[in-house]
């Protein structure tokens, strides 16, 4: 090979090193700003939140039926964070960053939340801090969300509907909007 092509290939080599670097930046850019990421199986953001369908569900080391059960979830309704997909096989993980992968049929997108600390919270009649009173509710209690507004969430329990603070809820993000 001749000097002129090989100084040719190399050229070539760097503009293309170069411009495969821009594409990653801009790809990079355009994410962050964005700040979503899409489930490759569903088009979903991920990571988000679902709960548990059925009373029992299995956690497994991989995403099939032939890997190992390292965990067994035993409460309906417990708040789960999906953080990746796979067929119709979903990584989660809980409150205490536990998980594995679960079957999507033993998930269900209706958002629940765990109240999380060691003291009661107040659930209140409204979204101020002066309003009334409903109902104290213990930590590891399961709620069901209504709405958020970035600090305060209505949900319910046991028949109860109020406001609760988001600060204090495992299974919503810390500023999340829910309508």
């Amino acid at each position: 090979m001749s000097m002129r092509n090989l100084m040719r290939r190399l050229w070539l080599a760097c503009i293309v090193a170069f411009v495969s670097v821009a594409v990653v930046n801009a790809g990079a850019e355009s994410s962050s700003a964005q700040d979503v990421t899409l489930g490759p199986v569903t088009g979903l953001p991920m990571p988000r939140f679902v709960s548990l369908r059925s009373d029992t569900a299995n956690a497994r080391r991989g995403p099939g039926l032939d890997y190992q059960i390292d965990w067994e979830y035993l409460r309906r309704g417990l708040p789960v964070e999906v953080t990746a997909e796979y067929g119709n096989w979903r990584r989660v993980r809980d409150s205490d960053g536990m998980g594995g992968w679960v079957h999507q049929t033993l998930l269900s997108g209706v958002r629940t939340a765990l109240v999380r600390g060691t003291k009661t919270v107040p659930l209140r009649a409204g979204a101020e801090p002066s309003d009334r009173v409903r109902a104290m509710v213990e930590p590891g209690v399961i709620v069901r969300m209504r709405e958020c507004d970035g600090a305060m969430c209505r949900v319910s329990a046991d028949g109860t509907d109020g406001w609760i603070s988001q600060a204090v809820l495992w299974g919503v993000a810390p500023d999340e909007i829910i309508d």
